[in-house]
């Protein structure tokens, strides 16, 4: 049997974290087996054996089939259609693009259609100017797989998608830290700079959607909400379970604030010490006493007005300070935590501290953020602490 007869749209809810509502669906090609169960028809759709003009002649067959079920709801979410960059090569007229064509013989409103570009393959110019149709005409442009290669970074810079879903196979990863959560932190924030909302795919777990809310990602879609299925749901059927999820994310953040507070009065503490130490000479062995280490201290240096490094890294480990010299004579006006203590100083506070953003520190691996404080008027103080409760 010809299986393009066999093909057919499934939807799976996109749900919004501020809200509790299903905010649109996503439409998923499906097919039946020999066995007549439902499966999905990705690995037909990849397939090598079959001619692209075929496959995309059914994927058109399954869009339309999606978009004349989305036509007869009283709905006012979204509805997203998956679209091949590489099959965009094979448009012959872009200002006849078919999928505008569907939405127009349906009379259904553009805005609530969004265009999501899959793959990365496909002429990139091409693909820029289809994009301008689509945007032209009201539809919305998302990229999928965000995080998965260089040529989504590129391509993002191209189109400036409404819309990034980022790679599930890396969101995945990154829920259990490491240098993927870095990644998805870095292209959250990037996406946002850019104006773009955050989908985060793949979600399965409590602990997977506690995550997306800490990269800022407001909409989520997967398996812990519901698979792709048949019928719609009504808006507000998850609801409930979302606003549980926001509450567990909030007790949990609490404690997390809480003790990044104690932690930060704690090694305010250790820096009185510290600053009343270097008033005059200073003595390491008398300083070791102190818990330095226990409260993630690592080192510390001055530099002078300028920005430049008067004194060696002190560093502490193994319960006493180690003296490297190696920096005297850098100069580190160029990095925000100094430039910003000036600036604080200029505008008549002299009385705060200023700390970096995290970073992971080159010799340890650790994470870490640097405390910048007014120590004289010709001396800056500068210490490097772990940040782990970030």
């Amino acid at each position: 049997m010809n299986p393009g007869k066999k093909l057919f749209p499934y939807f799976q809810p996109i749900v919004c974290a501020a809200s509790g509502y299903i905010i649109g669906y996503e439409a998923l090609a499906r097919q039946y087996n020999e066995k007549g169960q439902i499966i999905s028809a990705g690995e037909l759709f990849s397939s090598r054996d079959i001619p692209a003009e075929q496959l995309i002649e059914w994927d058109r067959f399954i869009r339309r089939q999606a978009l004349q079920q989305f036509s007869k709801l009283n709905y006012s979410g979204y509805l997203t259609l998956n679209i091949s960059a590489a099959w965009i090569d094979y448009v012959s007229d872009i200002n006849a693009l078919p999928t505008i064509q569907m939405i127009d013989e349906l009379n259904i409103d553009r805005s609530r259609i969004i265009i999501e570009i899959t793959e990365s393959k496909g002429d990139l110019d091409k693909l820029i100017e289809v994009v301008r149709i689509y945007k032209l005409h009201g539809l919305k442009v998302a990229i999928d797989d965000f995080g998965a290669g260089f040529s989504q970074l590129e391509r993002v810079m191209a189109i400036l998608p409404d819309i990034i879903k980022l790679d599930m196979q890396l969101f995945q990863k990154a829920t259990k830290g490491g240098i993927a959560s870095d990644i998805v932190h870095l292209l959250t924030r990037l996406g946002k700079r850019a104006g773009c909302r955050i989908v985060c795919e793949g979600v399965e777990t409590d602990d997977e959607f506690l995550f997306g809310l800490t990269c800022g990602a407001q909409y989520m879609q997967g398996y812990l909400f519901s698979p792709a299925e048949a019928e719609f749901k009504d808006a507000t059927h998850y609801r409930e379970q979302i606003n549980l999820l926001r509450n567990k994310f909030l007790q949990k953040t609490m404690i997390k604030e809480r003790d990044k507070i104690q932690y930060i009065d704690k090694v305010k503490g250790l820096i009185g010490l510290l600053q009343k130490a270097l008033e005059a000479d200073f003595n390491l062995n008398e300083l070791s006493i102190h818990p330095f280490e226990k409260s993630g201290v690592l080192r510390f240096y001055l530099c002078n007005n300028i920005g430049d490094q008067i004194s060696s890294n002190f560093n502490f480990a193994g319960g006493k300070w180690l003296e490297e010299s190696r920096k005297v004579g850098f100069n580190w006006s160029w990095r925000p935590y100094f430039y910003q203590l000036l600036a604080i100083e200029e505008a008549g506070d002299s009385y705060r501290f200023v700390i970096s953003e995290l970073y992971r520190d080159f010799n340890t691996e650790l994470l870490c953020k640097t405390l910048s404080l007014r120590l004289d008027a010709e001396r800056i103080l500068l210490i490097d602490i772990m940040a782990e409760w970030t």
